[in-house]
C-alpha cells in the first residue's frame, strides 16, 4: 500500500495568508479525512503523524493541516474567526484533492472543537461526519459542558474517542452529551487513556496500541456511515 505524503498549499478564506498541509491517500481509500490539530502541537506532531499512518493502514485518507499561528511559529492560538476560516480551507483543498471520496472532518482537541464549530456555523459543505480525538469539553479542574452547546447545530454523524483520564473531558460528562445528542453522536472510549492518548504503564498497554485502536474504530464508523446497509 503506498503512503506517500504530498504537501499543499491552503489559502484561508477572507483572510490575507495561507497555511501548509499533508495529503496522504492510499491506493485503496474509501473516505478522505481532514484533521485538524491541538492547540499545543502543529500537524507534524508525533501523534498526528502515527494517527494518519495507521488510518491509512484503515483505507482512510487523510489530510491534516496547521492553523495560522503554528504555521508561522506562534504558541497562542487564533481568534475563533480565523481558525473556523482555516477549517473552511482545509475542507474546500480536502474537495479538489480528495476527488469523488466522502469527506469527513475533525481532529485533535482544539482541531476537532474548531471543525464542529465551522460545520455549526454553516462554513463546510459535503463532510458527511465528524471525528474527533479527544473533544475538550472543559477547562482542566473546571467540568462544564458549555463548549459541546454547538454540536447540535453540526447535524452530522459524530464520533467521539475520549479516555477515561482526560482532565479535559471528564467521561461522565461526555456520556450526558452523547444521550442528548441522539442518534447523531456515537462514542468510543479508551480506558486508562489522557487526552494525548497517553497509556498507563499499568494497563499492560502502550500508547501505539492507543493510536491503532483510534484508527481502527474512526475505519470502521466511517464504513458504517458510508455503507451503513454493509455493517
Amino acid at each position: 500500500m503506498s503512503t506517500r505524503t504530498r504537501e499543499v498549499q491552503i489559502p484561508v478564506p477572507d483572510y490575507d495568508t495561507s497555511v501548509s498541509g499533508l495529503l496522504i491517500r492510499p491506493r485503496d481509500a474509501t473516505a478522505l479525512l481532514v484533521i485538524g490539530h491541538g492547540a499545543g502541537a502543529g500537524m507534524t506532531h508525533a501523534f498526528l503523524e502515527q494517527l494518519a499512518t495507521q488510518l491509512a493502514d484503515n483505507n482512510i485518507a487523510t489530510l491534516r493541516y496547521n492553523f495560522p499561528y503554528k504555521e508561522h511559529g506562534g504558541k497562542r492560538p487564533d481568534r475563533t474567526a480565523m481558525l473556523t476560516a482555516t477549517v473552511q480551507g482545509a475542507i474546500e483543498i480536502a474537495h479538489k484533492s480528495g476527488g469523488s471520496l466522502p469527506l469527513f472532518a475533525g481532529g485533535k482537541s482544539m482541531g476537532g472543537r474548531m471543525t464542529s464549530q465551522a460545520m455549526a456555523e454553516g462554513l463546510l459543505t459535503d463532510v458527511v461526519g465528524l471525528v474527533f480525538f479527544g473533544f475538550p469539553l472543559h477547562a482542566a479542574g473546571k467540568p462544564g459542558v458549555s463548549r459541546a452547546d454547538h454540536l447540535a447545530d453540526a447535524h452530522a454523524p459524530m464520533l467521539f474517542l475520549q479516555g477515561t483520564r482526560d482532565r479535559l473531558a471528564d467521561i461522565g460528562l461526555m456520556r450526558g452529551v452523547i444521550s442528548d445528542l441522539g442518534r447523531f453522536a456515537t462514542m468510543h472510549v479508551i480506558e486508562d487513556a489522557d487526552h494525548s492518548f497517553n497509556m498507563l504503564k499499568r494497563s499492560g498497554r502502550c500508547n501505539a496500541d492507543a493510536i491503532n485502536e483510534l484508527a481502527t474504530q474512526t475505519g470502521n464508523w466511517v464504513k458504517s456511515v458510508i455503507a451503513p446497509s454493509a455493517t
